[in-house]
């Protein structure tokens, strides 16, 4: 058996990076727990906001995708990747305040999610991607459209939540949305995608072969997110399959959380 390269970006390997815990205050007077992870040295060319799938499944901030991203992007593309529990919410860095209401009373972790990334003063956040999964794409398309955010990138968007109505907004908005559409999804595949995304012309579906709903895996980690650097600081492509093992960690194996 062949050994992994010492220097080779694993799993479980967490970058350097400035990370600092935040609290978000909600207009209807909740606290919100999460975290903000920045470059080590040097400001952020880009933000991203990101909504965990759906809580009563096991969403929650430290969702892999959205910790990796936390733990690399930092580093490899110079992102900052912000990070919070929903209302109700329990994670290793804490409990949010409230309680799941079925994206009603969502609207307002969005908000202020949107507002901290807006008004953050040092370093300032720039650039200001919402980057939803799951339940969380649902979210972005109601929520998100917002005069302080770029884009939009949804991965497996079940569109369960949102209506119509969210995805003409988006469309008269003439913002970039990206749906990154796993081939084996249990929600919403690639054909059907193509389909309800139609009504946003500036829509761009991108269907990845072999991927489920949760992209397990290394290979579909790197793929969602080589596909966020391309849209928001495509000057980092490709993204390093390596890093110097000395400026490493890593942590525990993750639990089977999505």
């Amino acid at each position: 058996m062949v050994s992994p390269d010492p220097d080779e970006i694993r799993a479980n390997s967490i970058l350097p990076a400035r990370r600092e815990d935040i609290e978000l205050e909600t207009a209807d007077g909740l606290t919100l727990v999460g975290e903000l992870a920045l470059p080590a040295d040097r400001d952020p060319v880009a933000t991203l906001i990101t909504i965990h799938p759906l809580p009563t499944h096991g969403g929650f901030m430290d969702s892999h995708l959205f910790k990796k991203a936390a733990y690399r992007l930092p580093a490899l593309a110079d992102l900052a990747v912000l990070r919070f529990n929903l209302r109700g919410v329990t994670s290793p860095r804490g409990t949010s305040q409230g309680s799941f209401d079925g994206a009603v009373a969502e609207r307002f972790d969005v908000a202020a999610a949107i507002e901290l990334a807006e008004f953050h003063e040092r370093p300032e956040l720039p650039n200001r991607w919402l980057v939803g999964w799951s339940f969380g794409t649902d979210l972005t398309l109601m929520y998100g459209n917002d005069p302080s955010v770029v884009g939009a990138i949804l991965i497996s968007p079940p569109l369960r939540y949102s209506r119509p109505e969210h995805l003409e907004a988006w469309a008269a908005s003439g913002k970039p949305l990206v749906a990154l559409v796993p081939e084996l999804d249990d929600y919403l595949r690639p054909v059907e995608a193509r389909e309800r995304f139609a009504v946003v012309p500036q829509a761009e579906v991108v269907a990845v072969e072999g991927a489920k709903h949760l992209w397990v895996g290394e290979p579909y980690v790197r793929r969602v997110h080589e596909e966020i650097v391309a849209r928001v600081n495509p000057g980092a492509l490709p993204l390093p399959r390596t890093w110097p093992a000395a400026q490493q960690q890593h942590e525990p194996s993750p639990a089977t959380r999505p």
